[in-house]
């Protein structure tokens, strides 16, 4: 029998709603020293030896035997095959998401991510020059589950950006496994490959794909083997382990973010009916036991009927045990004077999700300064926005959303500045260049600046 999820209860009205308010925020991200101390000793010995340390961690901890690397290589053939595999209605399904993404990361790189310049008046160039990286990895999780729609999510802004080589790595899950600890894989007799995952790699354009998964994955990526190309920058979710090993190769290579629990805020005015926003705030809980789910309400009347509608439609969900875990640990039920105060706390949240379900969402839309994404009206759910909306579903996490942002295309480009200094340019810049450059005592500075200006 299901256990009842009952969010905590808060009122900014309570004296003692600040210091209860900030213990349920509370989650460390903090990672376990002993899978600090295996993923270092992975990335090492997958540095060190290379395809030999990959086939040996994929036999341990994926249960996946194979005498090469090549053996765990899927082909464009594969992709095609699992795509026509495919019943018509998710071909129609993955080909409507991706149009969707693709069109909206198109639009924004015609937005941000072009190269420009422009000539002052002594006729001195200067600009920008925006080039896409050349190769990034892709890790798709999948130890407990199948995410195509993570996939899609990461292959199509590195598509859109002008990558040439998308490199994926996946790592195969199991039917009735058990997870291992070894690298943060599961264990199993044999690999299974998603059918979907595969197919919406067909349909996002990856380049090449392994079926490796946990810390050797990453560290494949990062350092390179005979088989396995390195990249340039690694994106994509994945367990602890792969959390732990993507901050350990960042500075040799680039990575996306450190995503930490799935989160959701919803801001309500009690007009969207209350089965809606429940189910929303399951759309979170679900993922695992550390998700936050929180609500804000200036109705206590109406998060009343919120919690009715958690109390009768919990029972209905496969994955009611995790929900209730997620709701009763970390979930929440605020009272607020005022849908202003309500905009306020979200901003000191600065959640992945915020869904403003009201009837006037653009009224409070200009009130809120951090989030991952704006959901903004009652028919607005954020699982349109994890498949199919458009926007990148790679959110910030933990109050990140104050100072990073979704993944997007400007996460698969550098730029290079541009600078062209005309000879009547270096006449004015040279005197400034030459005063600031003595002042710091460096005097070749100086003089290749007073080189260049004509002497009277």
């Amino acid at each position: 029998m299901t256990a009842p999820a009952r969010p905590l209860r808060l009122s900014t009205a309570d004296a003692d709603f600040e210091a209860r308010f900030q213990q349920r925020l509370h989650w460390s991200a903090d990672t376990d020293a002993a899978i600090e101390q295996r993923v270092a000793d992975i990335l090492a010995d997958v540095k060190a030896r290379g395809d030999a340390a990959v086939l040996e961690y994929t036999r341990r901890f994926d249960g996946l035997a194979a005498d090469t690397v090549a053996d765990l290589e899927l082909t464009q053939a594969d992709f095609q095959q699992a795509f026509d595999s495919l019943p018509a209605e998710q071909r129609d399904a993955l080909r409507a998401a991706a149009a969707r993404v693709r069109s909206y990361h198109e639009a924004q790189k015609k937005a941000s991510g072009e190269s420009w310049t422009y000539r002052d008046a002594d006729g001195t160039l200067l600009g920008q020059k925006v080039t896409p990286l050349d190769r990034v990895g892709i890790y798709v999780p999948g130890g407990k589950a199948a995410y195509p729609s993570s996939l899609l999510m990461n292959a199509i802004p590195a598509h859109v950006a002008g990558v040439q080589d998308i490199i994926m790595v996946v790592p195969t899950p199991a039917k009735g496994s058990v997870a291992t600890g070894g690298a943060g894989t599961e264990a199993a007799t044999r690999g299974e490959r998603n059918v979907l995952v595969l197919a919406a790699a067909y349909v996002a354009g990856v380049t090449r794909a392994f079926t490796v998964g946990g810390a050797q994955a990453v560290a494949a990526l990062a350092y390179g083997t005979a088989s396995i190309p390195a990249v340039d920058k690694i994106t994509g979710p994945g367990n602890a382990y792969v959390a732990a090993a993507k901050r350990r190769v960042f500075g040799t290579v680039g990575i996306d973010m450190i995503a930490g629990p799935s989160e959701i805020l919803v801001l309500a005015d009690g007009s969207t009916p209350a089965d809606w926003v429940a189910m929303d705030l399951f759309s979170q809980a679900e993922h695992d036991e550390l998700a936050q789910s929180i609500l804000l309400c200036p109705d206590a009347v109406y998060i009343d009927a919120v919690q009715e509608a958690i109390d009768r439609l919990l029972p209905q969900m496969p994955r009611a045990d995790i929900i209730a875990a997620s709701l009763n640990g970390r979930g929440a039920l605020i009272h607020t004077r005022s849908m202003d105060e309500a905009c306020a706390i979200s901003n000191r949240i600065a959640p992945e999700h915020l869904e403003v379900s009201s009837h006037e969402p653009h009224r409070w839309e200009p009130m809120l300064k951090h989030a991952g994404a704006i959901f903004l009206g009652a028919y607005t759910s954020e699982s349109l926005g994890d498949y199919c909306a458009g926007p990148n579903h790679v959110l910030p996490t933990s109050g990140t959303a104050r100072f990073s942002s979704p993944l997007g295309v400007y996460d698969f480009q550098k730029r290079s500045s541009l600078i062209e200094v005309s000879q009547a340019g270096a006449q004015a810049l040279g005197g400034i260049a030459s005063v600031l450059a003595h002042g710091e005592g460096l005097q070749a500075h100086a003089r290749a600046a007073e080189m260049r200006m004509r002497s009277e």
